[in-house]
């Protein structure tokens, strides 16, 4: 008797085991094991920028467990620099992380993935993408090149520039050869200047060999690094066509439909800490960064208000000129200046009176 029951219980526990190896592939196939490349449009060098792709990565990999793995390549390593999104959209690799104005040259209305000139500045770009029609009306757009876009960063308003010489008339701008990226170089082409296209990582060589005149790039913390000083002493601000720029990560739409619903979610909070952190890191290091430019002997400089009102007309104009061809680009503008001027008024009352009132205390 003892001797069936044992055997029936031991029957029992290999029935109750293999069921259990059974069951194992079914829950191993929940969590799959995926591996993905996301190419940068930035060198390795400018540690911020490119260490978006990498916070995203490491937050993906812990939330999973490290089931879902993506590795970041630097400008170049795999394309070029100004190659990234079209790397991801024709599925040469999964994901890519660039900005979105540079690729403006497809469709003006690229540019409102990262910003128009004297549009919205950083958290009111954050806030229309998030929480207004911003990400709304961008996601079918992107679509359209098999793309899935994510914010996954932010530099903040950004610098007006080295110049090698000082720019005191919208005559100094005639003939200017200068680096800049998005509608604010068609802006400065109707004002006379020559706007070029340049990869971060070569913008000092261009400047150096006099392929260029002048050159903007983001803040003083990148700025620094590139060398930009050396060949081009007058640092002029604000960046009017860069009052914020947001950065994306671009996925493959069909790369985006196969992952796991969990693995959306885990790649989609990992976007989100990477815009939060790199505007964090860049608000940590730029001020000490413009007080060693200072100290090596930087002409700080602001545009002269006959610049910034010949500029902000002439962009105005240029809004209405692609509105009345493009449907995108008219969509976005009437979205983006509704944004505008709804948060306006809180602004100046709230953070603009803040800032103004703080500065002038801790400058007396």
């Amino acid at each position: 008797m003892k001797r069936r029951e044992f055997l029936k219980t031991a029957t029992t526990g290999v029935t109750a085991a293999a069921a259990m190896t059974i069951a194992a592939p079914a829950i191993a196939q929940s969590d799959p094991v995926i591996k993905w490349r996301c190419v940068s449009s930035f060198p390795k060098s400018l540690d911020v920028l490119y260490g978006c792709a990498e916070v995203m990565a490491k937050s993906v990999a812990e939330a999973t467990d490290n089931k879902f793995q993506i590795q970041s390549f630097a400008a170049g390593e795999v394309v070029p620099a100004l190659q990234a999104f079209d790397a991801a959209s024709n599925n040469t690799v999964e994901m890519a992380h660039s900005a979105a104005y540079y690729y403006v040259g497809k469709n003006p209305a690229f540019a409102f993935g990262t910003h128009v000139p004297f549009g919205l500045n950083t958290r009111q770009q954050n806030s229309w993408m998030y929480q207004g029609e911003g990400k709304t009306l961008l996601d079918p757009f992107f679509q359209k090149y098999s793309i899935f876009a994510l914010p996954g960063g932010n530099t903040g308003a950004q610098m007006g520039g080295w110049f090698r010489k000082e720019i005191n008339t919208i005559e100094d701008l005639k003939g200017l050869k200068f680096r800049i990226s998005g509608l604010g170089g068609n802006i400065l082409a109707k004002l006379g200047a020559v706007p070029q296209q340049v990869g971060g990582g070569d913008i000092y060589p261009s400047l150096e060999r006099g392929t260029i005149d002048g050159a903007e790039f983001n803040g003083p913390y990148d700025d620094e690094k590139l060398g930009l000083y050396k060949v081009a002493p007058f640092y002029y601000y604000p960046g009017w066509w860069d009052g914020t720029s947001l950065l994306h990560f671009f996925i493959n739409l069909d790369q985006w439909k196969k992952l796991p619903k969990h693995y959306q979610a885990a790649l989609t909070a990992a976007a989100a800490l990477s815009n939060v952190d790199c505007m964090a890191r860049y608000d940590a290091v730029n001020p000490p960064a413009l007080r060693r430019l200072l100290g090596l002997g930087v002409k700080l400089r602001p545009f002269p208000t006959e610049v910034i009102d010949a500029s902000y007309k002439t962009a105005t104009a240029l809004y209405d000129e692609v509105s009345a061809t493009n449907a995108d680009f008219k969509t976005f503008y009437e979205s983006m200046r509704r944004f505008q001027a709804d948060s306006a008024p809180w602004y100046q009352a709230s953070e603009y009176s803040y800032d103004t009132v703080a500065l002038r205390q801790i400058r007396r």
